[in-house]
């Protein structure tokens, strides 16, 4: 009996060493997360502050997490451009053309290029994968949108980039290892063409990818205005959200040194970029939330080579 006792000591001595490690470990991994989390929201809590301070606070450089008086200058000086709401229009119906037509795109390709009869295939996905790494520059670009009169129209801001290698390639690595062959080849035998096979087995089962590649498309589009830079010219009515805050930014700093400088008399630019940041992020932040699900499964799915 006394060795039975001795033997169920040394277990629940070994159990609370075994459990005072992990809890340990566990902490330490808790507190790394909370540091890493913080370092990420920190940006985003320091800009804010500068949007709803005071210019004079901003520009002794006295905000750093919390806000210095209180101010919504900056705020108002956005919407007092009575065009900010047609910019506002213009990058929601950009936004959502593009990723529209891109998801088409990319679903079609990546399931086309995952099926193995298809001859030529590799070749395919090489040449693909090829525009990855070399692209043609700005100056062709600009040509080529000239030639093609797609100059200060929509077309310009939707179509050039409304198809992503990368996003096919992790479309098509997932479509081979969530969907299995068996499964297709049965729809095959029962009479199912690629079409009715894509959108009654592939798509369905294939819920958090698209909810990835769709969100990685509009957040692209939502954010880029270098090409609507290069591209509209004369028509200031098709200048998206993004394009019309640079420009207010420009002409806000123009404006204040031109000024002097002086305290008051314009909005500070550091104020009314960090308010423009904001007002830009905003729709993303609200709609992230509702995805995040997808997201997390989608990339750790598309991760995974079949």
């Amino acid at each position: 009996m006394s060795d039975i006792s001795m033997g169920t000591t040394k277990h629940k001595k070994a159990w609370t060493a075994a459990r005072k490690k992990n809890l340990a470990i566990d902490i330490f991994f808790y507190v790394l997360l909370t540091v890493i989390a913080l370092i990420c929201l920190f940006p985003v809590v320091h800009v804010f502050s500068k949007s709803i301070s005071e210019e004079s606070y901003v520009i002794a450089n006295k905000v750093v997490l919390f806000p210095k008086g209180f101010s919504l200058n900056a705020y108002q000086k956005i919407f007092a451009d009575s065009s900010i709401l047609r910019s506002m229009f213009v990058t929601v119906v950009v936004t959502i053309s593009f990723t529209v037509i891109g998801m088409f795109l990319t679903v079609c390709a990546a399931y086309a290029l995952s099926r193995r009869e298809l001859k030529g295939r590799k070749l395919m996905t090489f040449l693909i994968m090829l525009t990855m790494y070399f692209t043609a520059g700005t100056i062709p670009d600009y040509l080529l949108m000239n030639n093609l009169h797609m100059l200060d129209t929509w077309w310009c801001m939707i179509l050039p980039l409304c198809f992503a290698p990368y996003n096919l390639l992790i479309m098509k690595t997932n479509f081979q290892a969530s969907i299995p062959d068996s499964l297709v080849e049965s729809a095959v035998i029962d009479g199912a063409g690629h079409f009715r096979i894509l959108a009654s087995i592939v798509l369905p089962l294939s819920k958090p990818i698209l909810a990835t590649i769709a969100l990685f498309y509009a957040v692209g589009r939502w954010n880029a205005y270098q090409d609507a830079l290069y591209y509209i010219k004369q028509r200031t009515d098709l200048r998206p959200l993004q394009l019309k805050l640079y420009y207010l930014v420009v002409s806000a700093q123009e404006s204040f040194q031109a000024e002097g400088g002086n305290v008051g008399v314009l909005t500070n630019p550091e104020v009314l970029k960090a308010a423009c940041v904001i007002f830009a992020t905003l729709p993303i932040v609200c709609i992230y939330p509702f995805v995040q699900k997808y997201f997390v499964q989608g990339t750790m799915v598309g991760a995974v080579k079949g």
